[in-house]
């Protein structure tokens, strides 16, 4: 294993125990068993390190997106629906510290804009997949993708607070179930 790979563990474990405002780059060199100089080597600062661990040490991102009129729509949307949830639940003990913070959180959200990502990506990548099903005829021009795409991932993230809040960092995933009736009920919606 390199040393971005392993300062990547130690980034993520740091920021799952303590949240992403707690963790400094210091403490997570350190943990590494690097210095601070060699973490900035590999990343330009703190927001592409919290990038980095959410796309590459969190379930959900590295999904790739299903390609419209492959599968069925249902079995496309549960299984973002899988990853959405899976990826929230990892993630908001990371980040909830942000939301008590604002100019915190407003340095974090003016960084993952720099760095083309943020929370209205995965809703933007869940309608492209839908206006691309809408393309090929698998879903009908009245079909409201963009009000689809929140529904679903809005859904997700609230599921994946909620398990959070009732049981902690440790809370049970949501069942596979859950994600097939949220993709059917949303099939079904968009006719």
């Amino acid at each position: 294993m390199g040393t971005r790979d392993q300062i990547l563990d130690a980034a993520a474990e740091i920021m799952r125990n303590r949240g992403v405002v707690e963790a400094t780059t210091k403490e997570i060199a350190k943990t590494a068993g690097y210095s601070e100089a060699a973490l900035y080597k590999h990343f330009s600062d703190k927001e592409d390190l919290i990038l980095n661990v959410l796309r590459h040490r969190m379930p959900g991102p590295a999904v790739p997106r299903p390609e419209p009129g492959s599968a069925t729509i249902e079995a496309n949307l549960a299984a973002l629906a899988r990853a959405a949830l899976a990826f929230y639940q990892q993630s908001l003990p990371l980040l909830g510290g942000l939301l008590a913070q604002p100019k915190r959180m407003a340095a974090h959200r003016d960084s993952m804009r720099r760095h083309g990502a943020g929370p209205g990506h995965g809703i933007a990548g869940i309608a492209a997949y839908l206006r691309g099903e809408q393309q090929l005829g698998r879903l009908g021009p009245e079909a409201d993708v963009e009000t689809a795409a929140a529904l679903l991932d809005g859904t997700c993230f609230h599921q994946a607070f909620l398990r959070f809040y009732e049981e902690g960092p440790d809370a049970t995933a949501a069942p596979d179930e859950f994600a097939d009736s949220l993709a059917r009920t949303l099939v079904h919606g968009l006719g």
